[in-house]
């Protein structure tokens, strides 16, 4: 039983990061950092979320105009986890994230745990906001030329459990293996890329929130939270995967040039800036116009063409296909890293641990999450999706914000690039903030979500746990 909580030595684990075959090149600074995170947070929620959180679903109220607060809401709760990050990337800037630092605090099968569940909470965040841009691409087809691709060939066969008669949802499968391709050929490059669609997205959001502002009728803020303090929980809990832009930033750590100093600005900035934008288009967009009429795939699209503004629609549509772009980017690249962490402890096969000669890349996961994102993305809604990949997320932020306070009481004197402030209380604040989120969620989730670890649990004992058995590199050893 003590192996299966024996914890990796965080020197063991800076050193299996420098091996030769199997180290990723260090090129990312701190705007690449931000950028990354910016990519992954803004695109998914503004541009296909926003409205799913207004309306509510099935047994869910939804926050109305009140959404603006779930979303600040959301970003406090969010900070104290993103403080626990900052801590924890800059003192063990090793690829993984949440999996690598419960590792080094919390035992192997924990790590396990927390390893398996980032693999449904990446690759669920991509098959959601693969579904977005496919409804954005088709909105911007028909707006520029009149085109819209064939139903049975650009929907999802199920959306909220029942058929549609479409066949298969194909852009959402070959964006994917588009961006698949483009990160295997280099982190630097994959930032690039990156970089420049994160300037495209942020000038479409401000084109929205200027653009637009003169349409607010305040009375579509009337009443402002229609479903009361209930409606704002349930909302928030829908857009907290808006925010997993953070989580993204630190699974690059292992590539940052210089991350006891990058990777915490990265992560805090990200917040900030992210948490402002949002608040201020969920202002906009619930003003213009009736909030019970955003409940669709492409709420900001849909809401400029229902009151007339068709040259920023076409504006404001190509900036949300290239923000959910940059936001497929970054969730399909942390995926990898997960992937290959994993790997070179390895609890996954040998190949996801495998580096591309030339372009120094993880390329064998790479391409395989392409694949297990890009299918199901063809075949589910947008609903069912995001709501597996919040509960994922809540869990991940639960166990770093642990071991913000393992590493304290256990390594008091290990050398830190930054501190959580009013340690243990933020953490524990960080901890109890994800716990009320994680209660906002619907059974069905919860279901769904232990069904997905009992699976990791049996592949574990049946595989991982064989293949760690003669390792060395562990505390006490």
């Amino acid at each position: 039983m003590s192996s299966l909580f024996r914890t990796k030595s965080i020197d063991a684990l800076l050193a299996s990061s420098e091996q030769g075959e199997r180290r990723l090149q260090k090129t990312l600074g701190v705007w690449s950092l931000t950028a990354l995170g910016i990519g992954a947070v803004i695109g998914s929620g503004i541009f296909t979320l926003t409205g799913t959180a207004a309306v509510g679903e099935v047994g869910r109220p939804g926050a109305g105009p009140a959404i603006a607060v779930s979303f600040l809401l959301v970003a406090f709760a969010c900070s104290f986890a993103a403080l626990c990050y900052a801590e924890l990337a800059a003192m063990i800037p090793i690829a993984g994230s949440a999996y690598t630092y419960t590792y080094a605090t919390l035992g192997e099968l924990i790590a396990w745990i927390i390893g398996w569940d980032l693999i449904l909470e990446y690759a669920v965040s991509n098959m959601a906001v693969a579904v977005g841009f496919s409804a954005y691409f088709n909105a911007i087809l028909d707006a520029l030329f009149g085109v819209h691709l064939p139903v049975w060939l650009s929907t999802p066969p199920w959306i909220g459990g029942e058929r549609t008669g479409a066949i298969f949802n194909l852009p959402a499968l070959l964006i994917i293996l588009l961006l698949s391709w483009i990160l295997v050929r280099g982190a630097k490059e994959g930032a690039g890329a990156n970089n420049v669609m994160v300037v495209i997205k942020l000038g479409a959001i401000l084109a929205f929130i200027f653009g637009a502002a003169s349409a607010v009728n305040t009375s579509n803020w009337h009443p402002f939270a229609p479903n009361g303090f209930k409606g704002i929980m349930s909302g928030a809990a829908i857009v907290f995967f808006t925010y997993i832009g953070f989580d993204s930033v630190s699974t690059a750590a292992e590539e940052c040039k210089n991350p006891q100093r990058d990777m915490p600005r990265g992560i805090l900035l990200t917040l900030l800036l992210c948490a402002t934008l949002y608040a201020s288009v969920a202002l906009v967009l619930t003003g213009i116009v009736d909030w019970h009429s955003l409940n669709n795939a492409a709420p900001v699209a849909n809401a400029l063409k229902q009151i007339g503004y068709s040259h920023l629609n076409i504006a404001v549509s190509a900036g949300a296909i290239v923000g959910m772009l940059s936001s497929l980017l970054v969730f399909q690249y942390g995926q990898a890293r997960v992937w290959f962490a994993m790997s070179r402890d390895r609890l996954l096969p040998d190949c996801f641990s495998n580096v591309h000669p030339k372009y120094k890349t993880p390329h064998v996961a790479t391409w395989i999450a392409g694949l297990v994102v890009g299918i199901p993305a063809g075949l589910l809604d947008i609903g069912t999706l995001a709501d597996l990949s919040n509960i994922g997320t809540l869990f991940a932020f639960v166990l770093t914000s642990i071991g913000v306070i393992v590493l304290r009481r256990t390594q008091p004197d290990r050398p830190r690039g930054f501190r959580v402030p009013w340690s243990p209380f933020l953490p524990i604040v960080s901890i109890l903030c994800c716990l009320a989120l994680m209660a906002s969620l619907p059974t069905e989730t919860w279901i769904r979500f232990f069904v997905w670890l009992a699976i990791g649990l049996v592949i574990y004992f049946l595989y991982g746990r064989k293949r760690t058995a003669g390792l060395t590199g562990f505390n006490g050893e």
